[in-house]
């Protein structure tokens, strides 16, 4: 299994300032539409195809996989991506949260497995180091997630 968490703060010293509420509109909007979040050409397409007063359902190819998750919003607090189909199953979360002294961050975590691949295997060890390295982990995604969201912010998209 392959677990990962990364938390960064939202407003970093020299950061434009984003509210919860304008953390919150980049997360659903990223969880309707990654392509307007992740690096150009990796996800080339992300479709919401159902959805309820529960959940929603995305059909998207990221990096040249077809998946589908079924993501819920927990509004102003989490949203949790669970993987349907594709080459991953399980969860991941992104979530919003003050620490004890009231500042801001976003936390991502997984529990994930491979599908069709050995657990534990070569696979999921190399899949774990990718999640945690630093440059290209779910680190650097957080705070891209939020530089995005800063530039939709100022372009009035937000």
């Amino acid at each position: 299994m392959i677990y990962s968490t990364a938390t960064v703060p939202v407003n970093p010293d020299g950061a434009t300032p984003l509210t919860r509420e304008q953390v919150w509109k980049g997360l659903e909007l990223k969880a309707r539409d990654a392509r307007l979040f992740l690096p150009p050409g990796l996800c080339t397409r992300c479709d919401v195809v159902e959805e309820s007063a529960t959940h929603f359902v995305r059909e998207a190819t990221i990096a040249g996989a077809d998946l589908r998750e079924i993501i819920t919003l927990e509004p102003q607090s989490k949203v949790t991506f669970f993987q349907a189909t594709g080459p991953r199953e399980g969860a991941i979360v992104n979530e919003l949260f003050e620490d004890r002294h009231g500042e801001l961050h976003l936390r991502f975590y997984c529990y994930l497995g491979l599908r069709g691949k050995v657990p534990g295997g070569p696979e999921e060890r190399a899949e774990q180091q990718q999640f945690d390295s630093e440059d290209r982990g779910y680190k650097s995604a957080l705070l891209s997630t939020l530089a995005r969201t800063r530039e939709l912010l100022a372009a009035g998209r937000l």
